[in-house]
């Protein structure tokens, strides 16, 4: 399988740049509106577009420029979705759930990936990822509804307004749905380009491949 294009770390670098400023502008209107809800998801979200760079600098993981920003998408869609444009755009939770899907898939491909590598007694076939990438991503899924509807319960009981809520039986449905696709995306494309990342990561760690 071949690599996806990937954008060039200039390119990269000025639309993750973007993006973080747009979420700084969203934490600055949390705060001068007294809207705890833009300030709690802006300032993850920020936090979270330094994680690709934080784990290339300091632990000298390879992620190239593609996974980078994907990354930081995934969790900048997240934070317009919930700034206002969850019910603005009906597709907007269809496409959030997908590309947070497809994050949950490359982080289980690459633990699983890295126990391959570190123990010999443990063999996991390429075929068998692509399956182990789907079933990872929807037993996440179901543990994120649960912890949605947990949310739903402590609001109801609290009159506190949470950062994240259901909306049906309908829509956790589509929400699966989603996930798996972006499961299926990971699956087809992402191991060709999360290959490197395990090792570093136990080279990070001290512990030899095989």
């Amino acid at each position: 399988m071949t690599l996806l294009p990937r954008p060039s770390v200039r390119n990269q670098r000025r639309l993750t740049r973007g993006m973080q400023l747009l979420l700084v502008g969203i934490i600055v209107y949390g705060v001068l509106y007294s809207q705890p809800k833009a300030i709690t998801n802006g300032s993850l979200a920020l936090l979270i577009t330094f994680a690709p760079a934080i784990l290339e600098r300091n632990y000298r993981v390879p992620l190239d420029p593609w996974l980078g920003l994907w990354i930081t998408l995934a969790v900048f869609l997240h934070t317009m979705g919930s700034a206002g444009l969850y019910g603005a755009i009906g597709w907007w939770d269809h496409l959030t759930h997908a590309m947070s899907a497809s994050v949950v898939a490359g982080i289980g491909y690459t633990f699983a990936r890295a126990i391959h590598l570190h123990h010999e007694d443990i063999h996991i076939p390429s075929r068998f990822a692509f399956v182990f990438i789907l079933i990872f991503v929807m037993a996440f899924g179901v543990i994120w509804e649960l912890f949605e509807f947990g949310l739903d319960v402590a609001a109801a009981g609290t009159g506190i307004q949470m950062p994240l809520s259901q909306h049906g039986i309908d829509d956790t449905v589509r929400d699966m749905m989603f996930n798996t696709l972006g499961a299926l995306v990971v699956a087809t494309f992402g191991q060709v380009h999360l290959s490197g990342v395990a090792e570093s990561v136990l080279e990070s760690l001290g512990a030899p491949d095989r």
